[in-house]
Order: structure tokens, then sequence, then C-alpha cells
């Protein structure tokens, strides 16, 4: 069975190994500039970074993969950027989908819908159904996505679910409102890593956070790979994990 984010707590200490991780894909425009390419050619690159991190995250173990590809704030960047922010979630999908779906990776793209244009829609829609089926490994795409908007919209639909009658007005506990959230598909998230060198969230998996740890890696996104995502999952694999409660250096120290 697989543990909910209240079980692990209640385990007490952990060492194992990340089932979850959340990459914030970070340093697409700073790559470009500092080459005199324009940005835009910096986001093509992590396209490609995007590829070999997914083909090796699967070799390193892990089941579940969800990267931060547009936010609710990018709107407010440049029309330009935008439109080749919106054309990369379809040369991705375009370039790599039958490879996905061949090597058992089941395509899941969370955020908010409302707002995308319907060619957008129509690729999300076929990444999802494609992909459908396969088990082998969880590639979660957030797109159009906020943390602070995921928590509204929960909410919503709790609320909504109240109102119809389907639940009791007093039935809400951390758990359940889980359930409501976009991520609620897969296991708790166990590492969030943030790319070149920022160290911030970025409005990225805000309620998932709460008990996940964090590596901030000092490389630009379009650089990174499957080396990379493993120093950060040895890094990992070297924490204490307390969720709450006393860590099993403070025990040893206090005899």
């Amino acid at each position: 069975m697989t543990p909910t984010g209240s079980d692990q707590q209640a385990s007490g200490p952990s060492r194992a190994i990340a089932r979850h991780v959340a990459i914030v894909m970070d340093g697409n425009g700073r790559w470009a500039t500092s080459r005199g390419l324009p940005r835009t050619l910096g986001h093509r690159a992590g396209v490609n970074a995007l590829k070999r991190t997914v083909e090796g995250a699967a070799d390193l173990g892990l089941e579940w993969l969800t990267v931060f590809g547009f936010s609710t704030e990018n709107w407010r960047r440049p029309a330009a950027e935008v439109s080749e922010l919106m054309g990369l979630l379809k040369a991705y999908v375009e370039s790599d989908l039958a490879r996905l779906a061949r090597n058992g990776v089941r395509v899941r793209v969370i955020g908010r819908r409302e707002g995308l244009s319907d060619d957008i829609l129509a690729v999300i829609e076929r990444a999802e159904d494609t992909t459908r089926h396969n088990d082998r490994f969880n590639l979660q795409v957030a797109f159009n996505y906020g943390g602070r908007a995921d928590i509204v919209d929960a909410a919503r639909r709790y609320a909504l679910d109240v109102a119809d009658g389907r639940l009791p007005p007093g039935a809400l506990d951390e758990a359940g409102f889980e359930k409501y959230l976009a991520t609620a598909a897969g296991p708790p998230v166990d590492l969030i890593v943030r790319t070149s060198g920022e160290r911030r969230l970025s409005n990225f998996l805000l309620w998932e956070a709460a008990y996940a740890e964090f590596v901030f890696q000092d490389v630009l996104w379009p650089d990174y790979g499957p080396a990379h995502l493993k120093a950060a999952l040895d890094e990992f694999q070297s924490r204490d994990r307390r969720f709450g409660r006393v860590g099993v250096h403070d025990v040893l120290a206090a005899g």
C-alpha cells in the first residue's frame, strides 16, 4: 500500500529512497543570455534537458517526477516569450510522446486548463490519453499551475461537494483536503529540487512542500541531466527526515 503523508509522518525518521521528486526547472534565460542567444533558445535547450532527465529518472529508481513547466505568474512575461513557452509543450509532446509511451511513462498535466488555447488543450489530452495505461514511471507536468491557485481550487471543489450534499460540512481534515489537490493521484513529494542556484519555491507545490526535503543546485537547467539528479538523490539520502519528531542524531547524542 502506498503510504500517505500522514503515514510517513507517523512512522518517524526515515532514510528511504525518494519515490517522488519535483523540479523547478530554472535558468533557461540566463543560459541563453550568457551565450549571447535569445531567451527562446534557452527554453528550447531546456526541453532537451527535460528529455534527458526524464529518461534517467526511471533508471535511478524514481516512480514520479513533477516538473514546473509554466506557472500562473508566467503570463506576466512578454507575449513573445509566453508564446514560446506554450509552443515548447507542443514541441516536447510531439517530439517525445512516442518514446514516452513506448517506455511505459504515464504523462499527467496539472494546473488550470482555463485560458489555454484549443491547440494546447488538444496536446495535453493527447499526451494523457496516449499514456493513460502506462505504469512504469509517472511524469507530471505543472502547466499553468500555481501552488496558491491549486489550494484555492481545491477549497472550491470541497465547498461544492458540501453544497451539493456529498460531504457533511465538518468532514474536512488535512488528509481529506489533499484529495482535492492537483497532485492527489501521486505519493507525497519527497524532494523538491531547484536549479540555477536560486533558493525559493516560486509558488510551486506549497502544500506538498510541508515535509519535503529541498536541494538547490547551482546548474542552469539546459545543462541538467541524470548525473545532477543522482547528486540530488544522494543528498536526499543523507538527510535525517524527522516529520516533526526528534531526529535520530539527537536521540543518539542524548544518550
